[in-house]
């Protein structure tokens, strides 16, 4: 009896075994396909969302292509003009005249540049613009460089332009110059007023006449040193501002002109020369006359009267008489 009821008590825990198997199978089963059915309802809204993200993409893309393409044919209608009746010879000879006319055009804006140049002895080597554009106006960021006579120049500044109605009002704004040459302090001043005032037109008109007088000294000292080697000296070359004067027969006595070009704040350009002295204190002594002392003086005197280049041929005929 106890062996019988031993074996059916395992039988029927083997059967609940088997059963709470397969209950939990198919439970599984069910929570799995819940979780497919959502997950493959998530995958058709992405898919949807996505086909969507193309069709507005690809409706931007015509929306920006077609303006830029009516921009251009438009430009070239303008460049190239009505089109005559065939595409053949015609078109050929359409596109050859336009290359004509902007061959022409081009010749002569070179032919204006170089009459230009040759006017203001402004030479431009590089010039870059950026544009920024905001409402209602624009904002292009210039920087020129070039070089007037013997001195080298960069210009920075911005320029913006303001639209109303019918009308444009432009403006410069942040100028900065930097200019590489020898006699830049007498212009120090000077650009700090341009850079405040931002008077561009002043800028170059005044580089332009400072360095024409620069010329006028240089020529000078050099005309003077070959026709009187042996009393002329340029310690500093040719475009420096010292010119040094001295017999052979007098040693110690020697006489300095000191020509600069003053630029005053306004853009106003003056030469000034000044005679300098220097002389033994045993040859003053002799010098019972006072000449030495009033030799500044007496130069002045000959400036008015003379000018520079006569005043200072005067001076060095004295020296080596």
């Amino acid at each position: 009896m106890e062996e019988n009821m031993e074996e059916n008590m395992e039988e029927n825990v083997e059967e609940n075994v088997e059963e709470n198997k397969e209950e939990n199978m198919e439970e599984n089963m069910e929570e799995n396909v819940e979780e497919v059915v959502v997950m493959e309802a998530q995958i058709k809204c992405l898919q949807a969302e996505v086909a969507a993200l193309q069709q507005q993409q690809q409706q931007n893309d015509r929306n920006t292509r077609e303006p830029c393409r009516g921009r251009m044919q438009d430009a070239l209608r303008y460049v190239c003009g009505p089109r005559g009746g065939g595409a053949g010879g015609a078109g050929g000879a359409g596109g050859a005249g336009v290359l004509s006319r902007l061959r022409e055009e081009l010749q002569e804006m070179e032919r204006d540049l170089n009459t230009q140049t040759e006017m203001n002895g402004i030479r431009l080597s590089s010039c870059s613009s950026k544009t920024l554009r905001c409402s209602g106006s624009r904002l292009q960021q210039i920087c020129l460089t070039g070089c007037c006579s013997e001195i080298s120049f960069q210009v920075e500044f911005s320029l913006s332009e303001l639209q109303e109605a019918q009308r444009s009002e432009r403006t410069i704004s942040d100028l900065n110059v930097v200019m590489d040459g020898s006699d830049l302090h007498d212009l120090s001043s000077f650009l700090s007023g341009v850079e405040e005032s931002r008077d561009l037109l002043l800028l170059f008109r005044t580089l332009r006449r400072f360095s024409e007088r620069c010329d006028d000294r240089r020529r000078a000292f050099q005309h003077f040193q070959e026709k009187y080697p042996a009393v002329v000296s340029l310690p500093g070359g040719c475009r420096s501002e010292v010119m040094t004067l001295h017999h052979p027969q007098l040693p110690g006595c020697v006489l300095l002109v000191h020509w600069s070009v003053e630029v005053s704040r306004g853009g106003g350009v003056t030469p000034k020369i000044d005679l300098l002295t220097k002389i033994p204190e045993r040859a003053l002594q002799t010098d019972s006359s006072g000449a030495a002392g009033g030799a500044a003086d007496a130069f002045q005197s000959l400036l008015r009267i003379l000018g520079a280049e006569a005043a200072v041929e005067s001076l060095v005929r004295a020296v080596s008489a």
